[in-house]
């Protein structure tokens, strides 16, 4: 790992005395991460508040609210099941007949579905029944495994995917492997909801993700470049950035937005090099999120920004900085992939 680091920090020579001052800002501010952040976890206490943007400014207040109606979900494990589940698309339908934002099917909502906004009926299209719908009816399995041995919340997440009856049967999580790792797939996308508590621990892969995008400085943008050899090498900037982290055995999702939600989300000041730091004219959505790039240190990204450009070193801080997400493999493998883009 050292030898990879020196070689992508003197393999660029050629661009001259802006990439070594660039470079040598890399440095310290990886060296510095190494020795103030190294042991550094991702605390959880108290209230747990949502990301900057992680939840669209429409669903945010309602997340926040109904995440908080019993003790085994919070806001971030509600916007984690949603995301999985529609990827906030109030619209959308999937092959089972499961409808809108929260995913019921209509013979679960004659059940559970709630009046959650007052008005007099119960819809399963608008976002304002089906969120309070969605944590009432965690809640109400909650209660029903509520004296199965192990941790609560798990065994609420199993009995969603498996039903209560089975978690029940075995004592906890069943040995199903559809439930387990739907178990597995919301808890780690409920850390890249919820906003952080200290520090965000230290990506393993960003050096090596880095060297990777350093290589393809000078590289003539295309959109919907991915780096293949019919494309001549060429990248956009999610193409960048998920074929960086591949590089180093993460897969990331093909856009940005949904690049967002592969880890925690350090604030601006906490910024290391190898954190994906994205760009939007929305900065309370980070589905409208348009651009990403790979920070490097010193206020400096690499990025392919657009067409006619090149892969380059540009500035982080723009009025249209939305945020950053620090990407591990756990935070990557949860995503889903059936997402409709909007």
């Amino acid at each position: 790992m050292r030898k990879a680091r020196v070689a992508w920090l003197v393999g660029g020579g050629a661009t001259g005395v802006c990439l070594l001052f660039v470079l040598l800002l890399v440095v310290g501010t990886y060296s510095a991460a190494a020795g103030l952040f190294g042991g550094a976890g991702n605390g959880r206490n108290g209230t747990v508040g949502l990301a900057k943007g992680a939840v669209p400014a429409a669903y945010q207040g309602l997340v926040q609210q109904w995440g908080n109606l019993c003790p085994a979900i919070n806001p971030a494990l509600l916007a984690a099941q949603l995301y999985q589940e529609s990827g906030w698309n109030p619209t959308i339908v999937s092959p089972a007949d499961a409808r809108g934002i929260a995913q019921f099917i209509p013979g679960t909502w004659a059940t559970h579905g709630i009046d959650g906004d007052g008005d007099g009926d119960r819809d399963i299209w608008d976002p304002k029944d089906a969120i309070p719908s969605a944590a009432s009816y965690d809640c109400e399995l909650a209660r029903y495994v509520k004296d199965v041995p192990g941790d609560v919340t798990n065994n609420m997440l199993a009995a969603y995917n498996a039903g209560a009856y089975r978690v029940i049967r075995s004592g906890g999580v069943p040995g199903i492997s559809e439930t387990q790792n739907y178990v597995r797939i919301i808890r780690d996308l409920e850390k890249s909801f919820a906003r952080p508590i200290g520090r965000v621990e230290p990506s393993k892969q960003a050096a090596s993700a880095i060297y990777y995008a350093q290589q393809k400085l000078g590289t003539p943008y295309l959109w919907g470049g991915t780096g293949t050899a019919a494309q001549n090498g060429r990248f956009d900037c999610s193409g960048l950035t998920q074929a960086a982290y591949d590089s180093v055995g993460v897969g990331l999702p093909r856009v940005a937005n949904d690049q967002y939600n592969a880890g925690p989300h350090p604030s601006r000041d906490e910024l290391l090099p190898g954190d994906l730091v994205f760009f939007s004219d929305d900065l309370t959505n980070s589905r409208a999120i348009r651009h990403v790039g790979i920070y490097v240190g010193g206020g400096y990204m690499i990025d392919a920004p657009r067409t006619g450009a090149v892969i380059r070193f540009d500035r982080v801080d723009t009025p249209d900085y939305f945020g950053a997400t620090r990407v591990t493999a756990a935070g990557a493998a949860a995503l889903p992939t059936h997402l409709p883009q909007q």
